[in-house]
């Protein structure tokens, strides 16, 4: 007889903890203002074998048994688009559709954003993202205004209160339709999910679409029916779907003006001011200076950093993308991850340069197609292993691996004076300008997951607050990665070293002078190792620390809980 499937109770707060839970929670890692106690193991694995139902499985339930209900509704004097994580005009799915109803049913289209400080709190966006996200709305108002199509914005303190006052303000302008794109973290599909009910009850036809991703979460399993856990699979299939449904890679119309005569029907709501940042979340004016400068905002900075990409870069982006020096990669991500920038128009211009293909022609475009796939990859994941929104890792048991709360180490790590060149220069880049390189961002986890033991997410949640691309999935994934615990994890060779990865992917020692100043003076590659190579005097002479750890030693300590961890040990 089958499992019965049972629905999530989010007041079920049994059997959650681990061991190491309460140490966790001290250390700020379960946010308790906004979620209950960690989960156990064994509700991970009711999410993966099925018997607990997934939040993307909770939304299409609520499809269902409102389906005739909304089947009924019709359009009356407006359509309306809600942007989130979806901020242009351009390739658009949601905003596409409610553009089309409103032509269609000649009735003004209005766009609305909402601003939730508890949100930004609850899912640690950095104060770096915030000022790009508010400087883009007002770009995009201004666009939206060019063609009389309104935002509005406004700010909803609690956040639990959403989806009641979406309705409330679809009832004071007359829509019977809002329109908006799917995000798959478990907090927002449950809260669409309450959004279609609500809706439904109060004659509000709430229809979502799928837009973050290129190739939409469910399309791709293996031949047994299973979901792919190992990258390399999994972007062979998406490859192979890409190609049997080309309609997926359409970027839709342009769109025109404003169906109907919003300015004289609803003319408040073009005088909507941005708001500023919540407290909390705002930058010092020499920070936001550099910001603006660095990161220009809107989706016309996204395309045409794109456009440059794939002109001057992107051929040589296999031979180049891992050396942490220079200007080898896109730096697309923050445009990617609060939709500046899509990465479906991402992928259909990287194969428009490559002769239409995605598999074969030149390789550069081909490696940067399928970085830019991962952002699908671990969004893919997070719908089918839910739990990992829920501070827990793909292999639910290296939870319990003894981790360290070395509050020393962390410091060290989090200002880059770990002693360790590279692993420095990469943290002070990311304190500096929100930024980090990939291949860098795979050594600073490496480092504190392996070699200093910390807890993995204590170095996920600092990323968060300090990334201007802070994108939960692929945040995660990346973290997943480089601590082992995510999908894919090999534990037991992927401890990186740190010099050599210094010595490999910054050579000449470029990276590690620019943001180690202690070490601008430092000659020859003595520069990765200065207390090892004979520039002692030189870091001691600057204040540079000596390495807090020996990696040596370090890599077997970690083998060893990790063995410990996973079982192996015993």
């Amino acid at each position: 007889m089958p499992t019965k499937r049972k629905h999530e109770d989010e007041n079920d707060t049994s059997s959650r903890y681990h061991p190491n839970a309460d140490q966790a929670a001290s250390f700020g890692i379960v946010l308790r203002d906004h979620y209950p106690p960690e989960m156990s193991n064994a509700r991970c694995d009711a999410y993966t074998n099925g018997t607990l139902e997934k939040p993307i499985e909770t939304l299409e339930r609520a499809y269902t048994e409102t389906a005739q209900r909304r089947e009924e509704i019709t359009p009356n004097a407006a359509v309306v688009h809600w942007f989130k994580t979806d901020l242009r005009i351009h390739d658009n799915r949601a905003l596409q559709a409610a553009y089309d109803l409103a032509r269609e049913a000649k009735v003004p289209l209005i766009t609305l954003y909402i601003l939730s400080p508890e949100d930004l709190t609850a899912h640690l966006i950095s104060p770096a993202r915030v000022d790009l996200i508010l400087r883009t709305l007002a770009q995009l108002q201004r666009d939206l205004s060019e063609l009389d199509i309104p935002l509005y914005i406004e700010t909803q303190s609690n956040r639990s209160s959403i989806p009641a006052r979406i309705v409330g303000l679809c009832q004071e302008w007359g829509a019977n339709n809002l329109f908006a794109n799917i995000e798959y973290e478990v907090d927002e599909l449950r809260r669409e999910a309450s959004l279609v009910r609500l809706g439904a009850e109060n004659g509000i036809a709430f229809e979502t679409k799928h837009d973050t991703c290129v190739v939409p979460p469910g399309s791709l399993a293996s031949q047994t029916g299973k979901q792919y856990a190992v990258y390399t699979h999994w972007f062979r299939a998406w490859v192979t779907f890409l190609d049997r449904n080309p309609d997926v890679l359409d970027l839709g119309e342009e769109m025109g003006s404003n169906p109907s005569d919003a300015r004289r029907l609803f003319p408040s709501l073009f005088d909507c001011p941005v708001p500023e940042a919540p407290d909390g979340k705002r930058l010092d004016e020499e920070t936001a200076s550099r910001m603006r400068e660095m990161y220009p905002a809107g989706e016309h900075e996204g395309q045409r950093r794109l456009e440059t990409f794939l002109e001057a870069k992107a051929k040589a982006y296999d031979e180049e993308r891992n050396f942490v020096a220079g200007e080898s990669t896109s730096v697309l991500s923050p445009y990617f991850t609060s939709g500046l920038l899509s990465t479906r128009t991402a992928v259909v211009q990287a194969r428009k340069a490559n002769g239409s293909r995605i598999a074969g022609g030149e390789v550069g475009y081909i490696s940067w197609i399928s970085e830019v796939a991962w952002r699908d990859f671990y969004r893919h994941v997070l719908v089918h292993w839910p739990f990992i929104c829920m501070n827990k890792c793909f292999k639910p048991a290296y939870t319990n691996l003894d981790w360290s709360y070395n509050e020393d180490h962390f410091t060290a790590w989090a200002a880059g004076r770990t002693g360790y060149p590279i692993v420095d220069a990469a943290m002070r880049q990311l304190n500096h300008i929100g930024w980090m390189h990939n291949r860098a961002r795979m050594i600073v986890s490496s480092f504190l997951s392996k070699d200093l033991l910390i807890d993995w997410r204590r170095g996920e949640r600092y990323f968060m607050e300090h990334l201007v691309d802070g994108d939960f999935a692929s945040n995660h994934g990346g973290w997943g990665f480089g601590s082992s615990t995510g999908v894919d994890p090999q534990p037991y060779f992927r401890i990186f070293n740190p010099l050599r990865q210094s010595e490999r992917f910054d050579p000449d020692g470029e990276y590690i002078r620019k943001w180690v100043e202690e070490l601008r003076d430092v000659e020859s590659n003595a520069v990765h190792a200065p207390y090892e190579r004979g520039a002692a005097s030189v870091a001691q002479r600057n204040g540079y620390p000596q390495p807090i750890v020996k990696h040596d030693e370090a890599r077997d300590r970690a083998l060893k809980r990790y063995k410990e961890a996973s079982g192996a040990g015993k």
